[in-house]
């Protein structure tokens, strides 16, 4: 998965935005990625495929520090 998504942001690209700030490639891959997903909970366990798994990916790092805001909705 983090070869597809090299391979589609190019990270050695020299993207006009990076004259700005070197990260382009971070830009890119959030936008084709998106930043939200929703997560479905049933009698509050995470409800998944067998082969089902969840990861984040850092675009822009490494950082020291990520903020990830959960938000739960509904009973």
């Amino acid at each position: 998965i983090l070869a597809k998504i090299k391979e589609l942001v190019e990270p050695e690209r020299k993207w006009k935005h990076n004259l700005i700030d070197d990260n382009a490639h971070a830009h890119l891959g959030s936008t084709i990625l998106g930043a939200d997903r929703v997560f479905p909970v049933r009698d509050g366990k995470l409800v998944r495929g067998t082969w089902q798994n969840i990861f984040l990916v850092e675009l822009d790092g490494p950082r020291r520090e990520r903020n990830i805001t959960v938000e739960i909705i509904g009973d």
